[in-house]
C-alpha cells in the first residue's frame, strides 16, 4: 500500500481520497474551552526536590492521573539536542525511498521493526492519514540500519526515556500510597517491553474530513511522547476534546490500559486522538512502556476488596492484549472493554 507521504508527494491532491474520509460524528468535534489545560509536573522536584517538594509533586501526579490520565513533564533532564536529533533522524527515515523503507514492511505484529501506514489497514474501515515506524527497543534493542545515525541516537534516547519512565513509576506508586518500587516490581519493568513508535502526519488537503489517529487509549502502562512544533494531539476530558499545546522540550505522558487494569480502575487510561493539518508535516515520537510480553496483567490485590470492590478486569497476557487490540478496529477503549468482568 502506498504511504501517505508518497501519496502527497506523487499525486496532486485537490481532495482526500474517499478511503481516507473518516466518519466523524457530531460529538466528535466538541472542543473544550481554551482555559482547559493539562497538568504540568516538575520532574526535578520528584527526583531531587526537598521532602516537601517531592510530597507536593507526588500529590500532583495523583491528581493528574485521577482526573486526566495525561500530564506534561518539564525539567526532566532529557538533553534538548538529543530530542532534536531524535526527531530529525526519525524524519530522515521517512525521507528514505519507498524501496528502502519497504524492507521493514513487516506483516507480523511482533516484528522487531515495522514500517507501515494507517494502523492496521486490513481492519481499518477508513484509512488514517498517518505513516509509522514501530521498533521494539527493550529488552532487546533493534533499529533500522538507515539512516546511519538512527541506531546510535535512538538507543540513547530510548535509554533516557526508560530512566524517566522508571522515576515516574516511582511517583505513581507513591501517589497510590504504595512503596516507591511497587509498579516497577509488580510489572517487572526491568525486563519489560519498550516500543518506540514514530508517527508521520503529512499535510492534508482536507484536514476536516481525515484523521491521523482516531480516538483510542494506549495499550501499555505509560507512554512518553515528544513532537515537532506542529500541534494535533487532543485529549478527551469531561466529554470534550482538549487540544494540547506542549511547552518546548517538554514530554507528554499518559497512562495506558495496563495501568487501568493493574490499579483496578483507580487510574484510568485516557482516550486521545491525532488531528491533521494542511500546512506542514507533523511528527510525533512515543515510547510505550509496558510489562514483559508474557506477563499476565490483572488487578493487583491492593486494589481489590471482595464484594466492596471486586476485580473489574480479567487477567490477560500483555502479548495477548496487544494481539487483541491489533485485531480490532481502533475505537476508543473498546479493547479494554472486552476484558471487563
Amino acid at each position: 500500500m502506498l504511504s501517505v507521504k508518497s501519496l502527497v508527494e506523487t499525486c496532486s491532491l485537490p481532495s482526500v481520497p474517499s478511503k481516507y474520509v473518516f466518519p466523524f460524528k457530531s460529538h466528535d468535534t466538541t472542543l473544550a474551552e481554551e482555559s482547559e489545560v493539562i497538568p504540568t509536573i516538575d520532574f526535578s522536584f520528584l527526583t531531587s526536590g526537598t521532602p516537601e517538594q517531592k510530597s507536593n509533586v507526588v500529590q500532583e501526579i495523583s491528581c493528574a492521573c485521577r482526573e486526566w490520565g495525561f500530564f506534561m513533564v518539564v525539567n526532566h533532564g532529557m538533553p534538548k539536542k538529543l530530542m532534536d536529533d531524535m526527531l530529525q533522524t526519525s524524519q530522515s527515515f521517512f525521507d528514505l525511498t519507498e524501496e528502502e523503507k519497504g524492507e521493514y514492511r513487516g506483516e507480523q505484529l511482533f516484528d522487531p521493526i515495522k514500517y507501515g501506514t494507517s494502523f492496521n489497514a486490513s481492519v481499518d474501515k477508513a484509512l488514517f492519514w498517518r505513516d509509522h515506524l514501530k521498533v521494539y527497543v527493550h529488552p532487546h534493542f533493534n533499529a533500522p540500519h538507515k539512516p546511519s545515525n538512527f541506531r546510535e541516537i535512538s538507543q540513547e534516547y530510548c535509554r533516557r526515556a526508560r530512566e524517566i519512565a522508571k522515576e515516574l513509576f516511582k511517583g505513581i506508586s507513591l501517589s497510590l500510597g504504595l512503596e516507591g518500587n511497587y509498579v516497577e516490581k509488580e510489572m517487572e519493568i526491568e525486563r519489560g517491553s519498550q516500543l518506540l513508535v514514530v508517527n508521520l502526519y503529512p499535510p492534508c488537503p482536507q484536514p476536516e474530513v481525515a484523521i491521523g489517529l482516531p480516538p483510542h487509549s494506549d495499550h501499555g502502562l505509560l507512554t512518553l511522547l515528544i513532537q515537532n512544533e506542529l500541534g494535533g494531539l487532543q485529549v478527551q476530558h469531561s466529554g470534550k476534546w482538549v487540544p494540547i499545546s506542549p511547552l518546548p522540550y517538554s514530554i507528554l505522558v499518559n497512562t495506558g490500559d495496563q495501568m487501568e487494569v493493574l490499579t483496578n480502575g483507580t487510574y484510568k487510561s485516557v482516550v486521545h486522538r491525532a488531528m491533521v493539518n494542511n500546512r506542514a508535516t507533523r511528527i510525533s515520537l512515543g515510547t510505550a512502556n509496558g510489562p514483559p510480553l508474557g506477563k499476565v496483567v490483572q488487578p493487583a490485590p491492593e486494589f481489590v476488596d471482595g464484594e466492596n470492590r471486586p476485580a473489574a478486569y480479567r487477567g490477560i497476557k500483555y502479548k495477548e492484549y496487544l494481539e487483541l487490540q491489533y485485531s480490532k478496529e481502533l475505537n476508543g477503549k473498546s479493547c479494554l472493554d472486552s476484558i471487563r468482568v
